[in-house]
């Protein structure tokens, strides 16, 4: 009994000590926030300790010793602490869902040019089928990121390439280039007018003279638009640029072979980039390395390079393919291998002996 006594008492007056230090503080602390004018700024780590402290001690002794902010704002400091242990905001690499990556969005933008009267749902069911699973939602902030309009106001107009590439079987180019000719008169300048189409790229030369006047327009207009042979046949429309020389006559003769004569705008030769090309070719791997002493050279120089060009030489913009090959494809693969020549060596063409 002496020592449960002795223990009371020493109870007793720790507590006593305590409700005394605890009184003087929490008047000390009355005194000090009457006397602090305005806000009191703490920081995080301050917050967080009161808070802690605050949660431990509970609201009905804290609303008796709370000085530096009201109860409820203290508690809330808890709360915030709490919630901060579980938010994993920091270790994201991007707010929001992750983007879209860049060969899926290429993808997306190729299809809406491809084909301009689809909209968001048939590019998502498209985008399916090839195992990417994307929402409308998706497909339309890319849209508005790349500037493509919806498929409304996208599939009222269609570019000269989608033109060229849905008609190129019907499309035939045609064009003049010059070349220099020694004659008993001296250095001439010869016109060449050629047809090519656009599908096969077979090119027909329609003729060539130095002086391409009306007359003789009219007259290559008539030879193309034969019947029987005329290389226009079975063809729509013929593209060709502003020169002068495809006169008004020439574009009648044309239309009466129901072909139709389409003017390509002022300095576009992109929109006829086809016979550009042949233009380069033949003149880079054939006429530019000769020197052509009439006209005879001239004609003997052409007709051999277009059978080279048809029948022996390969084409990039064909699958690397012969357009024409004069042999079957069974019989390339025997017998030995030989050089064939044209024009003096200047064209060169490969290919193995009969067996």
């Amino acid at each position: 009994m002496l020592w449960a006594r002795l223990l009371a008492y020493v109870s007793g007056t720790v507590d006593q000590g305590l409700l005394l230090r605890n009184e003087y503080l929490t008047a000390e602390n009355r005194i000090l926030r009457g006397q602090i004018k305005g806000r009191l700024l703490l920081s995080e780590g301050e917050k967080a300790t009161l808070a802690e402290i605050a949660h431990r001690l509970g609201r009905k002794a804290l609303a008796d010793v709370a000085a530096t902010a009201k109860p409820e704002t203290i508690l809330g400091w808890y709360r915030k602490l709490i919630a901060k242990k579980f938010d994993g905001s920091k270790s994201r690499r991007s707010v929001g869902r992750p983007k879209v990556d860049q060969e899926t969005e290429r993808l997306i933008v190729q299809m809406a040019r491809e084909n301009p009267s689809w909209g968001y749902d048939r590019i998502v069911g498209a985008l399916a089928n090839l195992g990417h699973r994307l929402s409308d939602q998706t497909v339309g902030n890319i849209f508005r990121r790349q500037g493509i309009s919806p498929a409304p106001k996208r599939k009222q107009s269609i570019s000269w390439k989608n033109f060229i590439r849905a008609h190129r079987d019907v499309l035939v180019g045609m064009d003049f280039f010059t070349t220099e000719v020694l004659t008993l008169k001296g250095l001439t300048t010869y016109y060449v007018l050629f047809f090519i189409h656009l599908e096969t790229r077979r090119v027909n030369l329609a003729g060539f003279t130095p002086y391409p006047d009306q007359e003789w327009m009219e007259q290559q207009a008539r030879n193309m638009t034969m019947e029987e042979w005329g290389c226009l046949k079975g063809c729509r429309n013929l593209l060709h640029d502003r020169d002068a020389k495809f006169c008004q006559s020439f574009r009648e003769l044309i239309k009466t072979g129901s072909v139709n004569p389409l003017r390509l705008p002022a300095r576009s030769p992109n929109l006829n980039s086809y016979a550009e090309r042949w233009v380069r070719s033949v003149k880079e791997e054939c006429l530019s390395r000769l020197i052509l002493f009439g006209e005879s050279s001239l004609r003997r120089a052409l007709q051999q390079y277009i059978v080279h060009y048809h029948e022996e030489r390969n084409h990039q913009g064909k699958d690397n393919r012969i357009l024409f090959p004069s042999r079957p494809e069974a019989r390339r693969n025997m017998g030995a291998v030989r050089c064939r020549e044209r024009l003096g060596g200047l064209l060169k063409y490969y290919e193995r002996e009969a067996a």
